[in-house]
Formats: structure tokens, sequence, C-alpha cells
């Protein structure tokens, strides 16, 4: 820098300013000044090592002269020692950047030192020495470990088991042996295991030859695991199991031990072949189950701690190392118990009886419900077969309901004893929770604490005698579809008394589903077929009662046949043989007029008989209707040609016959009332109508006609007959 108020108070000008300074600096010294800015200029590089002077502090920045009045700035946090941050100390740092708008040079220190840590690591070390270093973080895989550069030490490196947290390991300083050198890209894989590993071959030798059971052994607990903890005895790993630990219950062996703790060991096994060792802690001490018998001995009483709780039962703690299991049915002799938890808590401080004592097992049982006594006890004696309860229903199942006859004493009634007769899918069916119903004991087992219940047992079983005497096979009876299967249909026919309608039995042709005939609550007539007491079941028929019907139904249209019939006969039939129906009238010149005066009455017969089509529509239905008759009363009225031909040759081989009945009758030579009152003749009179007009053959044929057609048929044969 220039001070100008000097130069101005010595009262010199610029020109002899100059000259002075040219006489001072000749051209050796400028020489000298342009070589030192020159190398100057060159060491600051970025990435290059300067050295440095700490000359001052300002907040987290750390101010370094580099000379030539040109200093940096180091962060703080740069220095791993934060005493190392003295005023006037000389450190070393790396030139990172330089800023040459605002001249801020920026460095770093730790950098610098890694450089100056490699060169050295480098230079007096190999692959396969040992060094130590500071445990510094975890990372990925491993740890960082600092030996004046960080280098990786793998998990698998850390010890001869794997640990199960290495975290453990930070700031502790260790000796590794280095593994592998990457000198290009600055990388170093370090391991303790390797050490670890030939110190222990050493002394494992020594160690297999020397141990024997019951040796006490001191060692460093090295690793913890569920099922136990890994002693390291100085050169071989022993095992102290979780079960060799204490004579009493522990949850996890870090309860009892730690990692790296010192402990000592009695040596219960060893295998040299395969270098297992087993250790045991609890063997120091003797065993509480020698003497148990002695101290609890079976019906005494004691006080216990709760100290686990499980779906079976709960373990009480008597002693250190002495427990006994409470199971969940020796609880309470009343209450149905879902869980222990439900009566006991952890800690919880009890009484309990001394029930079974097993020193081989080591098992104690305990019980709670011991110390009242039983209800069962006296359960037979209150309650004898065939006494009548009134209890409450307190749990309904698939297959009954329990009962609660009183407090601690409950009893099931099977769902098969709910009734007689109707069969329950539910015991919900019947009945509800909290329902009080009236029961009878069928049976009662006090070991077993059960008794067993019936409803139906209240009443008589009416499959004895009631059943049967009701309701007798092939007796037809009503009901209602209350259910059906692919099998059949179940009839109600009274109240909790069904039938079963097989699928066979609901129609004469073969149905694939009963649905398609029947449906729920339909009414129907049934037929009893049988009645099983043994089995308690009832089969129906449909399709039998369908056939009484339609017999009984042709049984009544033949007596309606031969009842009209019989009438029409009557009807039909004259008073007087010769077809004279009364004397002659007064005042008849002539028998001809007498035979007018029948021929009218014989007309009015014949209308008459007309005048009922109805009557012949009845007759041909039940002809039609009934197919096997209609044969019948076919050859029966001549309707087949044989005995048509017959009948008529009959006729024709006899003519005098026509005349002695027409003589017979009276001397005209044509009755034409004698042949219409043939014509209204019932079919069994066809014979005769036949016979009577055998002259005329070609007749025969309208007339049996006139049997089977409708009546408009009969109205046209009478007419032909008339015009004839």
């Amino acid at each position: 820098m220039v001070d100008r108020n000097i130069i101005e108070s010595l009262g010199l000008s610029q020109e002899q300013i100059e000259d002075q300074v040219n006489e001072l600096f000749n051209q050796e010294h400028q020489v000298l000044l342009d070589k030192t800015i020159e190398k100057k200029a060159q060491a600051l590089v970025p990435g290059k090592i300067l050295a440095g002077k700490i000359v001052d502090k300002i907040g987290s920045d750390v101010i370094v002269e580099l000379g030539l009045k040109s200093g940096g700035i180091v962060p703080s946090d740069e220095f791993d020692d934060p005493t190392e941050i003295v005023i006037g100390n000389d450190i070393e740092v790396l030139l990172e950047e330089v800023d040459a708008e605002g001249g801020t040079i920026l460095l770093s220190k730790r950098k610098a030192d890694r450089i100056r840590g490699w060169e050295k690591i480098i230079e007096n070390n190999n692959e396969g020495d040992v060094v130590k270093g500071m445990v510094t973080r975890r990372i990925k895989g491993g740890l960082l470990v600092d030996i004046g550069v960080p280098v990786f030490l793998p998990a698998s490196q850390v010890d001869i088991r794997k640990p199960g947290d290495i975290s453990r390991f930070i700031g502790q300083e260790i000796e590794c042996q280095i593994l592998k050198m990457d000198t290009e890209n600055r990388n170093i894989v370090v391991s303790r295991r390797k050490i670890i590993e030939e110190e222990r071959s050493s002394s494992k030798e020594k160690i297999l030859n020397e141990i024997e059971p019951g040796q006490l052994r001191k060692g460093i607990v090295k690793n913890i695991a569920a099922f136990g903890v890994f002693v390291d005895l100085g050169g071989v790993d022993g095992l102290l199991h979780i079960s060799d630990m204490s004579w009493g219950r522990i949850s996890h062996p870090s309860e009892v031990v730690k990692l790296d703790e010192e402990v000592e060991c009695i040596v219960i096994g060893v295998d040299k072949a395969t270098e297992k060792i087993s250790l045991g802690l609890k063997q120091k001490a003797d065993s509480p189950w020698d003497t148990v018998e002695q101290r609890y001995p079976v019906g005494s009483k004691t006080n216990g701690m709760v100290v686990n709780i499980t779906n079976y039962g709960a373990f009480v703690r008597l002693e250190e190392g002495v427990e006994g299991l409470v199971h969940i049915s020796e609880m309470s002799w009343t209450k149905r118990i879902a869980h222990p938890a439900d009566i006991l808590n952890l800690n919880d401080e009890i009484e309990v009886v001394i029930l079974e004592v097993n020193i081989e097992k080591q098992e104690i049982s305990l019980g709670i419900k011991q110390l009242s006594a039983d209800p069962w006890a006296v359960a037979s004696q209150k309650y004898p077969p065939g006494t009548i309860v009134t209890a409450k229903a307190s749990g309904l199942t698939n297959y009954g309901a329990f009962v609660e006859i009183e407090p601690g004493i409950d009893g099931l009634v099977h769902i098969s004893d709910l009734s007689w007769t109707k069969k329950y899918n539910h015991p919900g069916e019947l009945l509800k929770r909290g329902q009080e119903i009236k029961c009878l004991v069928l049976d009662i087992d006090e070991d077993k604490h059960r008794v067993s219940l019936g409803i139906k047992q209240l009443t008589e079983d009416p499959w004895i005698k009631a059943i049967p005497q009701k309701y007798l096979p092939g007796q037809v009876v009503k009901g209602s579809v209350t259910k059906m299967t692919n099998f059949g249909v179940f009839i109600e026919l009274e109240s909790e008394l069904e039938g079963l309608l097989h699928i066979s039995e609901i129609a004469d042709q073969k149905i694939e589903k009963p649905q398609d005939i029947l449906e729920i609550g339909q009414e129907v007539e049934v037929k009893i077929l049988r009645v099983d007491n043994d089995s308690r079941k009832i089969g129906l028929s449909l399709r039998r009662v369908q056939w009484a019907a339609e017999h009984a139904e042709q049984v009544e249209k033949v007596e309606s046949e031969e009842q009209q019939t019989e009438i029409e006969k009557a009807e039909s039939s004259p008073s007087r043989r010769g077809g004279l129906d009364g004397a002659l009238l007064p005042g008849t010149d002539t028998v001809k007029d007498a035979i007018a005066t029948s021929s009218e009455e014989t007309g009015e017969n014949k209308d008459a008989t007309a005048d009922s089509p109805e009557d012949t529509r009845e007759k041909k239905d039940a002809i039609v209707d009934q197919p096997e008759d209609t044969g019948e009363n076919k050859d029966a009225t001549a309707d087949s040609p044989e005995d048509t031909s017959e009948k008529k040759d009959a006729t024709e081989d006899q003519p005098e016959d026509t005349s002695e009945n027409k003589d017979a009758i009276v001397d005209p030579p044509e009755d034409t009332s004698e042949k219409k009152d043939a014509t209204a003749d019932p079919p069994e009179n066809t014979s005769e109508k036949k016979d009577a007009t055998a002259d005329q053959p070609e007749d025969t044929s309208e007339e049996k006609d006139a049997i089977v057609d409708p009546p408009e048929d009969t109205s046209k044969n009478g007419s032909v007959e008339k015009s004839d």
C-alpha cells in the first residue's frame, strides 16, 4: 500500500519520486521480483497442497495466510479436532477454488490430510499388514474405520460370528488386517475377523486338550441369540443354552447376560470331534427340584406369583426356579372360563392347592377351584334321573342347547331330545338364549361334570299309541307342503308331525323336480302308504289318491248310466202287450182310425225321446271317457261287424217272424209306433230293434250309429224310419 499523505508532506513531485525509486531498484531487482510473482502465481492452482498459517477465525471460517499477502478460507468443520484451531499454527490445506473477481480462495484441510495420509499408508503399508484405527460410523454393508484415511470394514469381517448389532463398535479402537488396497481409486478393505481367527487358532488346540466336563471356565459373551449365548473361552466358543442359564423362567438370554460381559460357566458337555462345548450357569447351584416334594406336598396350600398366562392356563412361581401350572379347567367349579386372563393378571399374588408333583419332568399341577367345595359332589343326589327341573338356556350350538340348572351346574339338551315328532335343524328354532324351560333329567355324570336333559320326555311318545291309532295305512288325509327336496316333499299332517311324499309317489309320469307339481304351503290330499314306528316315519302317496278319485268317478258314471237306462226303459215300455195303451175311443169307425190315434201317441213318445239330447250326450260321453267299457258296450250292442251280420242273417232267415210279430201287435201290415219305440230304447235293446226292422237291413248301420253319434243323429234316424 502507498500512503499519499506522507509523500505530499515530503514536498517531492511525482517525477522526483520515480527517479529515486529507479535509483533504488535496478534491473536485477526487477527480474527477481518478476520471478517471485510468477512462482507464486503458479502455486495458486486448484488441486495443490499449500502450506499456510492460521491468522484469524471469523464465525465458522478459519482464515489461513498462504504468503504474498494472500489468504484463504477453511470451514471450521474441516478440523476433526477443534483444539487444532489456534492462531499461529502451521497447517497444510488443499486449494479447491480461486474466485478471480472477488479474490476469495477456498481451501480444504480434510482433503489435504487424506492425500497426505494416503501417501503415508501407501508408502509404509502393504496388503496383509495390521493397522489400528477408530470406528467412526456405520455405513451400508459395514463400518468405516479411520486409520489415517477412511477404510471399509465389511460386516462379515467384524467378528468370527455375525454380531447382532455392529453399531456397538462405533467409537472403539480396533486392530484390523489390510485385505485389499486399490491405489488408483484410493480404496482399502480391512478385516478384524482375520486377526481374531489367527489368535484363536493358536490357542484352540490347547483348550480342547485341557477342557473337561465339570470344569469352571471364564469367557467373554460374544453373541446373544434367542436360544442362548456364545461364550469365547479363549480360542474356542461354547454355547450357553437358555435352559441352562437359570433354574427359573427367563424369556430371553439378555435378561441374564450382556455382550462382552465376562461370565464363569461350568462345562456340562464336550464334543472334541465337532469342537462343540456346552456350558451352564444354573448348574453352579443345587437344583431346587431335589427337595420340592418335601416343601410342597400334594394337597397343601401355598402362595405364588403369576408369571405367565397362556390359552390353556397360568404359570405360577412358587419360589425362584420352581413354577407350577394352573390349568384352565382347574380355575373354577362353576364358571365357564374362555381364557385365564379373564380372572388372572400377570404378577398377581394368588393362593393355590398342590394337585400333583412330577420331579422327573419338573412339573407341578396346581388348582384354584379346590380352595372351595365341589358342587358336583352332591349333584347326583340333588338331581337324580327323572327329576323335572327349571333351567335357563345359556348357550345354543348346532347339536343342542346348554342350560344352567344352578350356578356351576350346566346341562345339555340334545337337539334330538327337543320333540318326539318335529325335526329341528338348530335349537334356535325352538329356544332363545335366556329363556326358562322345563326339562327332565335323563342322566348325570359327576366325574365328567355332565347332565343330560330332555324336553320331549315330559310328554308320552306319540309314536307308541297316538300316531299308529290315528294314521292307518290306506287312509286318505289332508296336509300342507312344508319343505321340498330333490327326493320328495314333506307334508305337515298336524302340528310337529310330517310325512314324506316321495318323488315317485307324486304323479304317474316321471318328474324331475317336485316344484313342477307342488309348491310350499299348498294343501293336498295324500294316501298313507305305511307308518314305521321304529324309524318314526310316515310314507305318503299323491298319485294313489288320484287313482281312487278316477275310479270313483268311473263307478259314479256307470251307476248314473244304468240309472238313466232304467228310467228310459220304464218310460218307453208299454202298459199292455201289442202296443195298445188304451181301449178304442168312442166314435172310432174303423180300426184304421184307432191305429192313427195310436200313431199320434207314438209320435208324442218319439218327440219326448228326441227332446232329451242331454241324455244321449251323457251316454256318449260316458262311453267315450271309458274306452274299456265302450268296447264292452259295443260288443254287447252289436257294434262289432260280426255280431251285426249274424243278427242280420238271423233276421233275414226268418221273414215269417216279422209278419207274425206284426200280426201279434195289430193287423195293419206296418207298425210305425213299434219301430219308433224301438228307436227310443237304450243300447241293450238294439237287438230287438234290429229284429223288428229285419225287412230293412240297410237301416241297421244307421241305428248302430245312433247309439254313438250326437243327439242330432238320433233325430235324423227317427225321421228316416218315419219316412220309411
